[in-house]
């Protein structure tokens, strides 16, 4: 901060001066608003929004705002949050923080939605303060209330019920919390989940430091349902023909499938360890495999707050795994069944490997690298 400038000051005088529309790559933007801030305090930001269509961030109402506005990692927030969470039909939770999920989970049978948020949350209670939190469904008062028993940056649902907008507003019982920002979002339906559901407006840009422009087609998956499964199959001189042999439950294949959603949404490398419709632990940002696996298993060790155990529980990888330490790692913590894509000259090794140590491994159709 400059010398002399109160924080306010030094906000306002950092104030950019973004037109009011913008064309990229031959598309007309329109500015929704100027941003509290970009990625920092001294960093000046605006948000656009395609002129033609409203979407389901674009497209959002603010019904209660805190001291001041949006920041542009708020807005990444929100989008990774609703990323996760567009491709359940059932309730889920996202906990965002910095641009990766410190926790998600979806509801199993007779699974109160205050449950499916409690569990999202104490997957990383530490990280989830300060989050941002996205549903899926209305969100109801008992989810409103057990949400402002700790301090979160914003809240994003399709949908309020009245008594939880009352909680919300409660400024007096919820001293902690006062400020917390809710936001009803646009259509989900409009958010692109699988391959081929994409269209034009929902292409990537990314600014490299000399202003180049790379423009790409969004992150989306082949994975529709559990049918899509495929147990993991390869082939090399070493060790000849291999397929997985190992059986996963009903409940495991469930679990596989919501770790690779979520996964979507992780910064590479990523991994993803799962039980019982909850994300046990997120490893994420590591330079290597095995580092991210061994980094979400002790992060497990030291900051889940819930009853679980990495006992029978799964793992996706956004990256194929090059050696079999990663599958050595996961399986003596307690991981049962994999998910991730083929593609190393060691795959046959890899699955080999796995079937020895009773793990149920399966390919993935693509790689789901994010680099944010």
């Amino acid at each position: 901060m400059a010398e002399g400038l109160s924080r306010s000051s030094y906000l306002s005088r950092n104030v950019g001066d973004f037109p009011a529309e913008v064309v990229i790559n031959g598309r007309r933007y329109v500015k929704i608003d100027d941003l509290r801030y970009g990625t920092n305090p001294h960093q000046p930001a605006a948000s656009y929004r395609p002129a033609d269509e409203l979407g389901a961030i674009s497209g959002m109402e603010v019904l209660k705002n805190g001291k001041n506005g949006l920041s542009q990692t708020n807005l990444e927030d929100i989008s990774g949050a609703l990323n996760i969470v567009k491709f359940f039909d059932g309730p889920a939770c996202a906990v965002m923080k910095h641009v990766n999920p410190s926790g998600a989970a979806v509801a199993l049978p007779g699974e109160s939605l205050k449950s499916v948020y409690i569990k999202g949350r104490d997957a990383d209670a530490r990280a989830a303060f300060g989050s941002v939190i996205a549903f899926n469904v209305k969100v109801d008062e008992e989810t409103a209330v057990e949400i402002m028993s700790t301090f979160v940056e914003c809240v994003v649902a399709p949908d309020f019920a009245p008594e939880a907008l009352a909680a919300f507003n409660d400024g007096e019982r919820f001293k902690l919390n006062k400020h917390v920002r809710i936001l009803k979002c646009g259509n989900l339906q409009t958010l692109p989940r699988f391959t081929g559901e994409t269209k034009e407006i929902h292409r990537t840009f990314k600014v490299l430091a000399d202003g180049t422009l790379i423009v790409a087609a969004p992150l989306t998956t082949a994975l529709r349902s559990v049918a899509d499964l495929k147990p993991a199959e390869g082939e090399n001189t070493r060790c000849g023909h291999q397929i997985s042999t190992v059986s996963a439950t009903e409940q495991q294949k469930a679990d596989l499938l919501f770790s690779w959603y979520v996964n979507l949404s992780v910064r590479s490398n990523g991994v993803v360890i799962a039980k019982d419709g909850q994300t046990l632990s997120v490893g994420t940002g590591e330079q290597d495999r095995v580092g991210a696996i061994e980094q979400a298993i002790a992060k497990f060790r030291q900051k889940y707050t819930g009853t679980g155990t990495l006992e029978n529980s799964v793992m996706s990888s956004d990256g194929f795994f090059p050696f079999e330490d990663g599958v050595e790692t996961a399986a003596a913590a307690g991981v049962k069944a994999i998910i991730a894509p083929a593609g190393s000259l060691r795959d046959a090794d890899v699955i080999k490997r796995a079937n020895e140590l009773g793990v149920a491994l399966f390919h993935a159709p693509e790689r789901i690298f994010s680099h944010h």
